[in-house]
């Protein structure tokens, strides 16, 4: 008898730490999508969102504020993306603030950045867009990067030919 209680009380204290575990890593991970804090929503287009997903990181000045909550197209040039901003960093926003694409770390991970207004008092409110930066993505360094060496082949040959002659 003795045997049988002494497990009926490993089981419930495994039972116990079991469902605790899950209800702490459930408030871990809600709260860094966000879903147990108060907030509010904002949206910004883009041209190109530059391989942006959802769940990806916003940060204002470098802290994080809040994530993509989705991307959709408004037209074959325009993408809208939502964000999900906390309400305690709302009033640090204004009307002017501008939104752009960055790369967080050096494997690549896209986040939304939002640069603070300077000219503008008025905060931002729920439901508002903001403007948006142009992206330089990967395609466009590539490109400048080969006009450089076009540009740099065809002074060698004149260089060549001018110390020929």
């Amino acid at each position: 008898m003795e045997n049988g209680s002494n497990f009926k009380l490993k089981l419930g204290a495994f039972v116990i730490v079991g469902v605790l575990l899950f209800v702490v890593s459930m408030y871990l991970i809600g709260e860094n999508k966000n879903i147990f804090s108060s907030t509010f929503a904002l949206k910004s287009h883009f041209k190109n969102v530059s391989g942006l997903r959802e769940g990806n990181n916003v940060r204002f000045s470098g802290i994080t504020i809040g994530t993509v909550k989705g991307i959709e197209f408004v037209s074959d040039t325009d993408v809208v993306v939502f964000m999900t901003i906390k309400d305690d960093v709302q009033k640090y926003i204004k009307t002017d603030a501008r939104a752009s694409i960055g790369s967080d770390g050096l494997m690549g991970d896209k986040i939304l950045m939002i640069s603070p207004g300077a000219n503008s008092n008025k905060m931002v409110e729920d439901n508002m867009t903001i403007a948006s930066k142009p992206t330089v993505g990967m395609d466009d360094l590539m490109e400048g990067f080969k006009k450089s060496v076009d540009n740099a082949e065809i002074i060698t040959n004149e260089l060549a030919t001018f110390t020929k002659s």
